[in-house]
């Protein structure tokens, strides 16, 4: 949902927002700040991915801005950069995985509308997850793959995610 303010891409990288708000085209985009569920999921997976950063070799960041292309930010709920850190304080260059977790404002449209705009960016791997039911789909340039067993795995590395166990980590 667009708030009425018209503001310039300047203003907008030189601006901070209570909660922060993504941006397209000049217009400022509330993002879904979600509940509890929501919040404590985002720190646990941050914190499991943080934990293991070196063996992975995997920055994580929480809520980081994100230029899709000039008049477009994007800030999604964890991005995971391989390699070494980037130096850029808002990334112009995709990552290599994006979580995003559902609210309950989500609804499927606009979730499936930003998640081919990510993957048109470049991103390799999107996680999308269900707060509450832990239910999650991995997304990628090839399609999407409902994730069974509720463990989030990326082929060809050793990221793994175990849903269940994020607590007892």
């Amino acid at each position: 949902m667009g708030i009425a303010t018209q503001v310039s891409e300047r203003e907008y990288l030189e601006s901070s927002y209570e909660p922060d708000c993504e941006f397209a085209d000049g217009v400022l985009l509330e993002r879904n700040v979600g509940t509890r569920d929501h919040s404590r999921l985002q720190m646990l997976l941050g914190a499991y991915l943080h934990r293991r950063r070196k063996t992975w070799g995997i920055h994580v960041y929480p809520e980081l801005r994100i230029k899709l292309r000039a008049g477009r930010y994007v800030i999604p709920d964890l991005c995971i950069v391989r390699g070494p850190e980037p130096a850029e304080q808002v990334f112009t260059s995709p990552s290599f995985l994006l979580i995003e977790i559902l609210t309950l404002e989500d609804r499927p449209l606009r979730v499936n509308k930003r998640i081919r705009e990510l993957l048109g960016f470049g991103v390799p791997y999107i996680w999308v997850i269900d707060p509450e039911t832990l239910e999650s789909e991995l997304h990628t340039g090839s399609g999407t793959v409902e994730i069974k067993g509720r463990v989030l795995r990326i082929p060809g590395t050793p990221i793994e995610v175990p849903l269940d166990l994020l607590d007892e980590d």
